[in-house]
C-alpha cells in the first residue's frame, strides 16, 4: 500500500509501516494522516506487533510547510476559516492517524533514526514502545511556529517524561538527543544507527515470544494503569487474571 506516501507491508503477525518521503525526510501531509487511520482501521485480527519507520535518514522532519503557507487553499487556512465544530472535526480527523497505535490488541513499536521534529515526535510518541538510533534527535518544534502540538503529543509525552520535562521541551522547542530520550523515560533505548533494524526485530521476536492473549492483557494493564486510580487498577488486574486462568483451565482440561 502506498496510499499517503506510506508502504505498509505485513510478514505473519508483524505489521510494518514505512513513511516513505525520503527526499523531504518523510514530511507528513493530512494525507498521511488520512492514510494512516485508514490502515489502523483494517489491521488484521492476527496482528501482534505493529512497526513504524521512515525511510531514508530521518524518521519525520515534522509538518510538510506546505500545510502552513499563506494562502486560501492551505490547511491552515481551511481549518483557521472553519466554522468551530467543522475546525475541530478536522482536526479530530487528523488525530485519527495516530490514536489507533495504543490498541491494545497489539504492540505498536516506532523505529527512529535522524529527526523526529513536531508531528514526527508526535507520531512516534503515539507508538507503544520507542527504540532510537544514536543519531535521533527529538522536538516538540510546533511552539517556534506559533502552533501547539495537537496530535497526541501532550498527553502522551506528559505521561512518559513528566509535567516539568514535558512543557520545558513543548515550551522552547529544543533538540533532545537519543541519549537523553532514554534517560528521561522517553525512548525504551538507543543503539547505534546501523542496529537499529536489528534491535526492533529482537524487541518484536521477545514480544511474540509470549503468549498472545497474555500480552494483549497486560498491555491493557499497563495502558490503564496511568490514568486509574488505584482501587480500579487492582480491579482490572483480577478481571485479567481471572481471564488468564480461565483459560488457561480450561486448555488443561482438553
Amino acid at each position: 500500500m502506498t496510499r499517503g506516501r506510506l508502504v505498509a507491508s505485513t510478514a505473519g503477525p508483524v505489521l510494518t509501516i514505512t513513511l516513505n518521503r525520503p527526499d523531504i525526510r518523510n514530511a507528513q501531509l493530512p494525507a498521511t494522516w488520512e492514510a494512516l487511520a485508514h490502515i489502523g482501521s483494517r489491521v488484521p485480527a492476527e496482528t501482534r506487533v505493529v512497526v513504524l519507520t521512515g525511510a531514508g535518514e530521518a524518521f519525520s522532519a515534522g509538518l510538510d510547510r506546505s500545510i502552513l503557507a499563506p494562502s486560501p487553499d492551505s490547511v491552515l487556512f481551511q481549518v483557521a476559516s472553519a466554522p468551530d465544530a467543522v475546525a475541530h472535526n478536522m482536526i479530530a480527523d487528523f488525530q485519527r492517524g495516530f490514536t489507533w497505535l495504543s490498541d491494545p490488541s497489539f504492540v505498536s513499536v516506532a523505529a527512529v533514526q535522524g529527526y523526529a521534529i513536531g508531528a514526527g515526535f508526535q507520531l512516534a510518541l503515539a507508538c507503544d514502545l520507542l527504540v532510537a538510533a544514536d543519531d535521533a534527535q527529538f522536538s516538540m518544534a510546533e511552539v517556534t511556529l506559533g502552533l501547539v502540538p495537537d496530535l497526541t503529543g501532550t498527553g502522551r509525552l506528559t505521561r512518559a517524561v513528566g509535567f516539568q520535562r514535558a512543557l520545558e521541551i513543548c515550551a522552547t522547542g529544543r533538540r533532545v538527543s537519543a541519549g537523553e530520550a532514554v534517560q528521561i523515560g522517553l525512548a525504551l533505548t538507543a543503539v547505534p544507527a546501523d542496529d537499529l533494524e536489528r534491535a526492533v526485530a529482537d524487541l518484536t521476536d521477545a514480544l511474540l515470544s509470549s503468549p498472545v492473549e497474555a500480552v494483549r492483557a497486560v498491555t491493557r494493564l499497563i495502558g490503564s494503569a496511568v490514568t486509574a486510580t488505584p482501587a480500579d487498577q487492582l480491579q482490572a488486574e483480577q478481571h485479567e487474571q481471572l481471564n488468564r486462568l480461565r483459560e488457561l483451565a480450561a486448555g488443561a482440561g482438553q
